[in-house]
């Protein structure tokens, strides 16, 4: 595991997210996904910069495409915000999950992450 994806996992590891449990490196059709919470059917990537060259965004395209007709939500996150902003990418995955009520920070608001 890289160190964002290790980094993130101390949070997800024994249902840290009121109960919700995450797997590491899951099997899913032909893909290895980073993370994911059967309960609430979501994959959660952590993405290095081969994600962001032609070949690599073309590649997550086609993983997305698969993983929405398998009715599983994506969420993308680059190994950046990871490290640097764990808290938010924590706040938005239980946003997704439905776990908590209340708004987003105003830089998940924006956009700017997630």
């Amino acid at each position: 595991m890289t160190d964002a994806e290790i980094l993130l996992w101390s949070k997800l590891r024994g249902k840290q997210l009121k109960g919700y449990q995450f797997y590491r490196q899951k099997i899913i059709g032909n893909y290895i996904a980073d993370f994911y919470c059967p309960k609430s059917k979501l994959v959660v990537e952590i993405d290095g910069g081969q994600h962001y060259c032609a070949e690599g965004v073309m590649k997550d395209k086609k993983r997305d495409d698969y993983m929405s007709k398998a009715e599983i939500t994506v969420l993308r996150f680059s190994d950046r915000e990871v490290l640097c902003n764990l808290d938010i990418v924590v706040e938005k995955r239980w946003s997704e999950l439905g776990i908590i009520k209340s708004p987003l920070t105003p830089l998940c608001q924006r956009g700017e992450i997630g």
